[in-house]
């Protein structure tokens, strides 16, 4: 699906362990930032979409009326909650393009957040694997890193051992980390550390060590959309050039779990659409949730055929200096995974590349970027192409 919609604002919190902050005050955070950098007042916004996991980490669910709590300029503006895994930050993103090129609103705000660090880890765990298919893969050793680890399992089965190639993706995504101002770990880890076993990085998950899953994340993020761009904006304007959606089947049963197959389409049909190929592409923000996911989402957007996405961070494609830089704000390895935050992140993280306003983490020259986000094991796919307004 083409669009014309642009992305005039965006806002940001810290990502983190936030134990004294609730979910209003990082929705707020992240909303007035995001409508001052539009040049806008709340009072502008036609209509507020939140993206917001929950699945058990807080009591208080209904969180699209929070809007009103965290900006009371906005208690008459209609909101709405969307949810879709890990992915429920771009679902969000989706609802207000939809609103925005109906005609329907002129402004739409999307925050997407999530507060996990609200329950001990075996309890969070057991919530994220509620985004696998519980009847099959709910008892699951290990929750959702243990679905991975399977993943990860029948891949080098396949494929051989890929250790050096994850270890190598998680040192990538530490050392971009350190220059993003918003990540929830800004530490250069080293291929040592990530490649070798130890007691501070100990095995998770099958071949899965501690160094090769995302965070566990408090934080928000939250972007304004308008059909056109602002001249008031304090940031440029960036545009979609395509923007398309391919769901999967839930059960891994169902399918190759060493191919995503959902996600290789949803990369096609993107691309595709807007009209270039991957080749085009100065950089991208990819679904890093685990170091195994971002080596298959290699394969799934073309970088490299099935059984080979290795030689891509191997041979340097990936990286900050390489063909393609993969994850240049640290990804979900560095960044951090606050679940419903994570696809509005992942845009914010494309808008300021592409806007010219990433600090240190600015690739020169970046005018076309794209972004991966995915619910579930591959299960719902989206991908952004995104570019700067000339």
């Amino acid at each position: 699906m083409s669009t014309n919609s642009h992305i005039v604002g965006w806002g940001h919190t810290a990502f983190g362990k936030h134990d004294a902050v609730d979910l209003e005050q990082l929705f707020a955070e992240a909303a007035r930032a995001a409508i001052a950098s539009a040049g806008l007042e709340a009072s502008d916004i036609d209509g507020v979409f939140v993206g917001h996991f929950n699945g058990g980490f807080l009591r208080q669910d209904f969180s699209g009326a929070l809007a009103a709590l965290a900006l009371p300029e906005l208690h008459r503006v209609p909101a709405v909650r969307l949810e879709n895994a890990c992915a429920t930050g771009s679902a969000a993103i989706w609802g207000a393009l939809d609103a925005v090129q109906s005609g329907r609103l002129k402004r739409a705000l999307v925050v997407g957040l999530e507060k996990m660090n609200t329950l001990p880890n075996a309890q969070i765990g057991e919530v994220l694997l509620r985004c696998s298919y519980v009847r099959e893969e709910g008892d699951t050793p290990g929750g959702f890193a243990g679905v991975f680890g399977q993943i990860a399992s029948a891949y080098f089965g396949r494929y051989g051992d890929q250790s050096d190639a994850l270890a190598a993706i998680a040192a990538k995504n530490h050392a971009n980390g350190v220059r993003n101002p918003y990540a929830h770990m800004r530490r250069d880890l080293g291929f040592d550390f990530c490649r070798q076993p130890s007691e501070k990085n100990p095995f998770v998950a099958g071949p899965l060590k501690r160094s090769d899953c995302s965070l566990v994340s408090d934080g928000a993020a939250a972007l304004v959309i308008s059909a056109e761009p602002l001249p008031g904006a304090q940031v440029p304007a960036v545009r979609w050039r395509s923007r398309t959606q391919v769901n999967e089947f839930l059960p891994l049963s169902r399918r190759d779990p060493t191919r995503f197959e959902g996600a290789a389409l949803a990369w096609q049909q993107g691309l595709a659409a807007a009209g270039c190929g991957l080749e085009a592409l100065h950089f991208v923000e990819t679904h890093d949730c685990f170091t195994i996911a971002e080596l298959l989402e290699y394969e799934a957007m073309g970088l490299a055929p099935q059984g080979q996405g290795g030689r891509v961070i191997l041979d340097g494609i990936s990286r900050a200096d390489g063909r393609l830089p993969v994850n240049l704000s640290g990804g979900l390895k560095s960044r951090g995974h606050p679940i419903g935050a994570t696809g509005v992140s992942q845009h914010v993280m494309a808008a300021m590349q592409l806007s010219g306003t990433a600090g240190e983490m600015q690739l020169a020259g970046a005018g076309l970027g794209a972004v991966f986000n995915m619910g579930g094991a591959a299960v719902a796919n989206y991908v952004s192409i995104l570019e700067a307004v000339a």
